[in-house]
């Protein structure tokens, strides 16, 4: 990029390289409001028995190349929901990626299973199914690969090795919405597929979630488990299997049904806007962005992500860089820790009486350590903007880079 910059920078006392707003979120006009108001006046405020949330869970099941769906109340409890319906509980083992939010693995343990965590792809930051390979065992009986960013991980490679050992798969889908991997939507390809609609993710009611499959008798047993136990063809008051009040509202499903309508054009926003930054971006020395898995059909790009080499910026640290890119008015952050490194993973009580030490997976995982230093992230709100909104971020960093050096 031919951007030198003698100016003085933002967090040292100059001014900003950009002061206009970038795209508000969440997107919304009269429609969302209508949609509210016919809610309320209906008096059907709850789904036994409403519309809306049918609605959606059709809408939504048909644009994920699903046949059948389920709303819950976030994307958390869709993990939940979707290991209990799985039978999946006290001892089993679920292989987990190491580089995401603690959902994928707090959900193992809040059914009495053990998250094992394996390393990540360098180029995706997905599951390696390599590193799958050799954390089975005699205990292990899933696997949830997480489609990080927005970009699918390996299903090929993580589907091969599950059909071989006789696992699921859960594929958390929480921030890949539209994500599309040969062609196919994501969510439905393994036995079961999550998202979240919490208020940052690319289609949002707030606080949401769904569970997605194209096997009959999961998408029972989720619906049982989301509905305190209830069979569907049942009483009231039977309770056939141990589930829980995970029902998604009719306010909720009403905001996604208006929502959903913008959610094809906004991708597509995002995917022009993010071709242009990595183009822009990859013409600053000390900046890579990775090459996308060509049989990634649609990136949903909740996140823009790239690595910094504190060499090519004078030695300033990661944390340093982003200090200096927020300051010239475009928002960034550093990302996940590893999560092995959390306090809730120090030590599990496994079954047996066996312990876990948690900390060993520092030595297992370097990719994902690698990347928790390296990597830095743009927020999938900043893609909506006009294409000019993409010269102004490359712009920030390469004018950081230039008083830097």
């Amino acid at each position: 990029m031919a951007i030198v910059s003698t100016e003085k920078l933002a967090i040292t006392g100059g001014s900003p390289s950009r002061s206009k707003p970038w795209p508000q979120w969440p997107v919304w006009d009269e429609t969302e409001e209508r949609a509210l108001l016919e809610v309320l006046r209906s008096g059907q405020w709850w789904s036994v028995g409403g519309a809306k949330v049918p609605e959606f869970e059709a809408a939504f099941a048909a644009l994920h190349d699903a046949e059948y769906a389920t709303c819950v109340t976030n994307g958390t409890a869709a993990l939940e929901v979707a290991l209990r319906a799985l039978r999946i509980g006290h001892g089993d083992e679920v292989i987990v990626p190491p580089y995401t939010f603690v959902a994928t693995a707090s959900s193992v343990l809040a059914v009495g299973a053990i998250p094992i965590f394996a390393d990540i792809d360098a180029d995706s930051l997905n599951i390696d199914p390599a590193r799958i390979e050799e954390a089975i065992t005699p205990r292990t009986k899933a696997i949830i690969p997480v489609h990080i960013a927005g970009g699918p991980a390996d299903l090929d490679g993580i589907c091969a090795i599950a059909a071989q050992h006789g696992l699921k798969v859960i594929e958390d889908a929480a921030q890949a919405h539209l994500a599309e991997w040969n062609d196919t939507r994501v969510g439905a390809i393994g036995d079961l597929g999550t998202f979240s609609f919490q208020a940052s993710k690319n289609l949002n009611c707030g606080e949401g979630g769904i569970v997605i499959t194209n096997n009959e008798e999961w998408a029972e047993r989720v619906w049982s488990v989301h509905n305190v136990g209830r069979p569907r063809s049942g009483r009231w008051y039977e309770h056939s299997i141990l589930g829980g009040n995970f029902r998604m509202t009719e306010w909720q499903a009403a905001i996604l049904i208006a929502q959903l309508a913008r959610l094809g054009d906004q991708t597509e926003r995002r995917t022009a806007n993010a071709a242009v930054l990595t183009n822009l971006m990859r013409q600053i020395p000390g900046i890579s962005v990775a090459d996308v898995d060509p049989r990634i059909t649609r990136h949903a790009y909740h996140l823009f992500m790239f690595r910094y080499n504190p060499h090519e910026f004078g030695g300033k640290s990661r944390d340093e860089f982003i200090d200096a890119v927020n300051s010239e008015g475009v928002p960034c952050g550093s990302g996940y820790v590893p999560l092995y490194r959390e306090a809730l993973f120090e030590r599990i009580q496994a079954g047996d009486d066996s312990r876990i030490d948690y900390r060993s997976f520092a030595d297992r995982c370097p990719v994902c350590e690698a990347a928790c230093k390296e990597t830095v992230w743009l927020f999938q709100t900043q893609l909506l903007g006009p294409e000019s909104d993409m010269a102004d971020i490359a712009g920030a960093v390469a004018k950081i880079r230039s008083a830097w050096v």
